[in-house]
């Protein structure tokens, strides 16, 4: 942590004139988060959070926080069942953006441990629920981003066809891909108030007696918007044993016409964040991380061999088992941009989560690189490329939504994966190492 807790407790005072700060302390995960952090403790007995910002992917983060914070009116938080952090006030601290919200309370659980059945899991799917039927207008007053699902599909089609254009995705999942987004039926959704992309830490939860952990609080507001419910619903890529309880409890609580596409274009997007790393390391000019992301690239491609995104009955996808450690998978070296007030403001101390393994801990930092020189348009794939990559057999995803249609209703949907010979069991374990480390690299390295 670069300014120690009194420097940013001090700040407050800035933000919040005539506010008695009784006592500070340090609120960041051994300094790896992007921001510098501290909570204030006031005299009227409220813990307040202070972040600074000091490049500018931060700084435009903590601005996009406060804008949607504020967006969030009395009327708008009173239909929420959770609290959402307070806007406080901002300042500036050095050459740094500070932002001052309200300290809430409550645990975390990461997205592997999230247990299904009562609890917890029903309760992410009804507080997901419950942001995505907020009224748009709360995000159309503040100015904020607003996307159709024509939007949100061309925007998708866009990354694809970016990623393609470098040369190093594989033609199975070009392909797989490509049929996604042309596949009329998975885009056929109502836009929502959206999250922008919550993660299993977004979540805070305190313990029912009865019930088990409830959602009690909601971070990580950066990303607020209107767009695809399926982006606050990705992360369930990773909570293997949660995720049928979290869509069904979300499903309940939805007051609106079913989304059959929905679980499917949640996966969609999960898988596309490999494309997105291979894309934001070919912008910055970073060899290296253009070829972690290729590299793994390949292993997904290996790991989705016998997988078409939506098996109905007792299976479970290659591409599911290869997630399923995801939020286990430590931080890799690049700066945390996707957690808000999650690892800057929350001590896993406190918060309590689940240990992490040690294995990724020297991944390369993406955002340490100097990026003064853009980067060079990605030239596009030639004919004869083309051509290789329309020929070759991939899993199809059109109809997926129908089969997802079909199952919902059942509560559950469980998957297992094929049967196999040892030597494609070594290869799909090796896929999924590979494939835990690949989105836990990208969510911690994107300024999106």
């Amino acid at each position: 942590m670069g300014r120690s807790p009194f420097t940013l407790a001090a700040a407050v005072t800035a933000a919040l004139p005539g506010a008695e700060v009784t006592g500070t302390r340090a609120l960041t995960a051994d300094g790896d988060g992007r921001f510098d952090s501290g909570a204030a403790a006031r005299a009227d007995g409220r813990d307040l959070v202070i972040r600074v910002g000091d490049d500018g992917d931060a700084a435009r983060e903590l601005a996009a926080e406060a804008l949607a914070l504020r967006a969030l009116t009395d009327g708008a938080r009173a239909m929420l069942p959770f609290r959402a952090p307070g806007y406080i006030g901002e300042t500036r601290v050095g050459e740094g953006r500070a932002l001052v919200t309200e300290l809430l309370p409550g645990f975390q659980i990461e997205a592997s441990m999230v247990p299904a059945g009562r609890g917890a899991a029903e309760s992410m799917g009804a507080a997901i629920a419950a942001v995505h039927g907020l009224p748009t207008s709360v995000v159309r007053g503040a100015g904020l981003v607003m996307r159709s699902a024509e939007e949100s599909r061309a925007e998708l089609e866009r990354l694809v066809d970016t990623a393609a254009a470098t040369g190093r995705v594989p033609a199975r999942l070009t392909v797989r891909w490509r049929d996604a987004v042309a596949d009329a039926d998975l885009w056929r959704f109502e836009s929502t108030v959206v999250l922008g992309g919550a993660q299993a830490t977004s979540f805070l939860f305190d313990d029912h007696p009865e019930r088990g952990p409830e959602v009690t609080g909601v971070i990580g507001w950066h990303g607020l918007a209107v767009g695809d419910p399926a982006l606050d619903l990705s992360w369930l890529s990773a909570a293997p044993d949660a995720a049928a309880d979290v869509h069904g409890a979300y499903a309940r609580a939805m007051d609106r016409t079913p989304d059959a596409g929905l679980e499917v274009r949640a996966r969609l997007l999960a898988e596309l964040e490999f494309a997105r790393w291979l894309v934001h390391g070919d912008a910055l000019r970073r060899e290296d991380i253009v070829e972690d992301a290729a590299a793994l690239l390949e292993a997904l491609a290996d790991g989705l061999r016998h997988d078409d995104l939506g098996v109905p009955g007792d299976r479970r996808s290659d591409v599911d088992s290869a997630m399923d450690a995801l939020d286990r998978v430590p931080v890799a070296a690049a700066p945390e941009v996707d957690t808000s007030m999650q690892t800057d403001a929350y001590n896993p101390e406190e918060l309590w989560a689940a240990e992490a393994d040690d294995a990724d801990r020297d991944a390369p930092a993406a955002s340490s690189t100097n990026a003064e020189e853009p980067a060079e348009a990605p030239s596009q794939p030639d004919a004869e490329h083309r051509a290789a990559v329309a020929s070759i057999e991939t899993e199809d995803l059109s109809g997926v939504a129908h089969a997802f249609a079909e199952t919902r209703g059942s509560g559950r949907g469980e998957y297992s994966v094929p049967s196999s010979s040892p030597a494609a069991d070594d290869d799909s374990e090796e896929a999924q190492r590979a494939a835990r480390a690949a989105l836990q690299r990208w969510k911690s390295s994107s300024s999106e």
